[in-house]
């Protein structure tokens, strides 16, 4: 995003929207990458490249989606 981050987006929604889902994806993973996400208000983190098992786990358990 040109203009601003991920979590500087993430900030914003969350002031008019608590509710939302929010998972975090990055390319560039590093070591707390996924505690910054929760910290800054993202409801989860999933890094590239995105495992399809990983990311239907996260789905479920944050929609409550059983099959896919």
């Amino acid at each position: 995003m040109p203009e601003i981050n991920g979590f500087e987006a993430t900030r914003q929604i969350r002031e008019f929207n608590k509710k939302v889902i929010i998972i975090a994806q990055t390319a560039f993973a590093l070591s707390g990458d996924r505690e910054k996400s929760i910290s800054f208000g993202c409801n989860d983190y999933i890094s590239k490249p995105i495992n399809k098992d990983e990311l239907e786990s996260l789905i479920q358990k944050h929609f409550n989606i059983t099959t896919f």
